[in-house]
């Protein structure tokens, strides 16, 4: 069964970076009381006017901040700090939404349920009473009285269900910042003002030439649009991020516990390391672990995206999450909690969906200046109907600037992304593709030239000993026994199949009193006080022994794609072993997907040149993209070399000395059961370590860029083409005797009510764009 690596969140590593005190761990919170593009800039402005604070990140989808710290600061610092800036923070205590937050936000998803039913409910008769007072049953009512009644109604929508505009824009005001509630609380007060004015001082408003006309309708069908919208968004908002806590919920409540003749059932979170644990046909696995005795077959498809069970027995490891299913078994427990696999995943994937692609920074700086523009754009549609437009000037000039300010939907630019970003890494954790941020979706999305490493990745990694080939006068088993003791002690795949197969042989092996590796060609041991060197010819060469005698064992073996390491004892050949490493089940598909989609596959690897054309031929990859016999630091100069001719690169590695090239790399690609150094180094892991995971990682991060290109297209195109109609722009053409005329009875002004309409729609329509990339196969 494969080892299923540790996957630690570390930032990508420089190559040229020197030792340095290490920076405090960052922060995150959860931000409650934003609502748009705007309250995102006005957050991380605060965030990062504390001192310490190197970069703060703020996702309105999450509604959380991630937070880089160059120095110590107190979490009360920054929630000050936040609050400060009229909004809500507190620690973060689970990588997802624990039970305190899952309560929280459907308390406030309770709370704008119940405001939207009550103002629409009062929203109903303010209508009629605005727009058909004149039927049979109400003419009876004058039109004050009518008035009175309209004002008694929609106060409750406007002061109670509309409060939390209210209150944002008199926050907004004392902030002297502009955002969505400032906007709209601004445009319902200005329609609701006006028109309690005209209710209760009808005669002083008709002295100054005031038309007495009321626009309760408009303010309370604004508030229930909007309260309707902001419910919407919040019930899809919460299904972007169900991928992470669809992944805990496979964690079994409960786990069987073996103390001496004794098995107990404990809760789940009391499962220790080093626990003695009884797993059954068709449980899951509790923790990660090791299995003590017994077989099964294991269903990893929620962590490798992989249908096909594999199996488990003693020695192997498991994961927890995984599914059991047929047979019993006992497990000694390992990593468990924060430390399993599961949750350095969800850790992994929640730090991604709180990056920023660099397209959401564009956004960040149009939030900074959106408001302020709105504003400036109304009161000029204000003061242009009120010294242009016809009779009666002031309704049309109040409707106009209302309209403006209602319209325009900054929670759309700020939605756009980040649920797209949510969506699209949480679909991939779930088929097996660890996603490190927005910037690996974006490399991603760029890629043309793909770099493949060939042992482990490529193939098994699992090289075995197939040919032993003394020199003349030498006996195989001293061969063997020479080169297999003298690497005992290596962790190279190479010196563990050759050490494998002695053992298999049973030959007796010997410690060695000293042993040094030479990265990328070999090692160089001492033995019973002999010198002995295994590796390449060339490092045989090195030290002055010649293999020319058995240049015709060696073609052969290369031909066959043998890996043949050379072996020497004092300055004398002993002979050539053969390594064969089987190539992976689906290496040749996956060449042949990337090329078919326009890609150019490259092989690099510190094998020899036959063995390297061998596999690159079965393979399907071109001759002349093959690099044989390189050493790791010469991988990354490879990647230099392609991308000083242009082309943008992605490395896929699993190695430790494919660390500086996947570093180095447009994008870096570790295979999940290799080095951690890889892991660490790269932008992606496939987690199951299938190369279709490939094809599957590229074609998920176009799709995502796709989407959020999309959603800010929309979201950009919404706002400028609707806050010019709601100025009034169209009236110059479709007004009665202009250019055009009327179209369909339309003269090109927009009631402030449609405008309510299209805005809570937008943001609507933007989280539910995101919500497709949850289907992606």
């Amino acid at each position: 069964m494969p080892f299923i690596p540790t996957i630690e969140v570390k930032p990508r590593p420089s190559l040229d970076a020197s030792p340095a005190a290490p920076a405090p761990a960052p922060v995150d919170l959860r931000i409650s009381g934003m609502h748009c593009a705007s309250c995102v800039t006005s957050v991380e402005q605060a965030l990062g006017s504390v001192p310490g604070v190197a970069e703060a990140s703020v996702n309105l989808a999450t509604e959380r901040a991630h937070v880089r710290l160059a120095a110590p600061v107190a979490i009360e610092q920054l929630a000050t700090a936040v609050r400060a800036a009229g909004y809500d923070a507190h620690p973060v205590t689970s990588a997802v939404p624990d039970d305190a937050e899952q309560r929280a936000r459907a308390a406030e998803l309770a709370d704008l349920g119940r405001r939207f039913a009550i103002a629409a409910l009062l929203a109903l008769p303010v209508v009629v009473l605005g727009n058909f007072g004149m039927l049979p049953g109400l003419r009876a009512l004058d039109p004050r009285t009518q008035n009175w009644l309209q004002l008694l109604l929609a106060t409750p929508v406007q002061w109670w269900a509309g409060w939390p505009f209210v209150r944002g824009a008199g926050v907004a005001l004392r902030r002297r910042r502009g955002d969505m509630n400032l906007l709209i609380g601004v445009g319902t007060l200005a329609a609701y003002l006006y028109s309690a004015a005209v209710t209760i001082a009808p005669v002083a408003l008709r002295s100054v030439g005031a038309e007495l006309h009321v626009y309760f309708d408009t303010a309370v069908v604004i508030v229930t649009l909007i309260l309707l919208g902001r419910l919407l968004e919040a019930r899809a908002r919460a299904g972007t991020s169900q991928a992470m806590r669809r992944l805990l919920d496979l964690r079994p409540k409960i786990a069987h516990r073996v103390r001496g003749e004794a098995t107990s059932d404990v809760p789940f979170a009391d499962v220790a390391t080093g626990d003695l644990l009884l797993v059954r046909p068709g449980e899951r696995v509790p923790v990660d672990g090791t299995v003590l005795d017994g077989a099964s077959t294991i269903d990893r498809s929620m962590l490798t995206g992989e249908s096909i069970p594999v199996e488990a027995g003693p020695g192997d490891a498991v994961v927890g999450g995984t599914l059991n299913q047929s047979g019993a078994f006992r497990m000694r427990a390992g990593h468990v909690g924060a430390d399993s696999v599961l949750m350095q995943i969800v850790r992994l994937v929640q730090q991604a969906q709180g990056s920023k692609a660099h397209v959401a920074r564009l956004v960040d700086r149009v939030a900074a200046v959106f408001v302020p523009v709105v504003f400036a754009i109304a009161a000029i549609a204000f003061a242009a109907w009120l010294a242009l437009g016809p009779e009666p000037r002031l309704p049309h000039a109040l409707l106009a600037a209302v309209a403006v300010l209602i319209i325009a939907c900054p929670c759309a630019l700020g939605l756009a992304t980040p649920t797209a970003l949510i969506a699209g890494t949480g679909r991939g954790a779930e088929l097996g593709v660890l996603i490190r941020g927005a910037e690996a979706l974006e490399a991603a999305d760029r890629i043309d030239t793909i770099v493949f490493d060939k042992t482990g990745t490529l193939t098994e990694g699992k090289p075995a000993l197939t040919d032993i080939v003394p020199a003349p006068g030498v006996e195989p088993a001293r061969l063997l026994a020479v080169a297999a003791s003298a690497e005992m002690h290596s962790e190279h795949p190479l010196a563990a199949a050759i050490v494998m197969g002695a053992r298999i042989r049973g030959t007796a092996l010997a410690d060695p009193e000293r042993l040094t590796a030479v990265p990328g060609r070999g090692v160089v041991a001492t033995l019973a006080g002999r010198t002995v060197i295994l590796g390449t010819p060339a490092l045989l060469a090195e030290h002055g022994v010649m293999i020319s005698a058995l240049e015709g064992e060696r073609a052969p073996l290369e031909a066959a794609a043998r890996t043949v390491v050379a072996v020497a004892e004092d300055g004398q050949a002993l002979g050539l072993l053969g390594v064969s490493d089987a190539l992976k089940a689906d290496a040749a598909a996956t060449v042949a997907s990337l090329t078919r989609a326009g890609l150019e596959v490259w092989l690099v690897t510190g094998d020899n040149a036959w063995t390297a054309h061998a596999v690159a031929h079965e393979s399907g990859i071109a001759a002349e993209h093959v690099r044989a016999e390189v050493l790791p630091d010469e991988k990354g100069a490879l990647v230099d070399e392609l991308q000083r001719r242009g082309r943008v690169v992605a490395m896929i590695g699993d190695g430790i000395n494919d660390a500086p090239a996947l570093a180095r790399s447009d994008l870096g690609v570790a295979m999940g059961g290799g080095a951690d150094i890889a892991l660490e180094a790269s932008d992606i892991t496939l987690v199951g370590g299938g190369l279709a995971g490939v094809p599957l990682a590229l074609r998920l991060a176009r799709r995502t860029m796709q989407v959020i290109r999309q959603n800010l297209f929309w979201a950009f195109a919404y706002n400028t083409l609707g806050i010019p109609i709601a100025a009034g722009l169209l009236y110059v053409f479709l007004r009665p005797g202009g250019p055009v005329g009327p179209v369909l009875g339309w003269s090109g002004t927009l009631n402030p009510m449609v405008a309510s309409l299209a805005m809570a729609l937008s943001s609507v329509s933007v989280v539910s764009s995101s919500l497709r990339l949850r289907t992606f196969r």
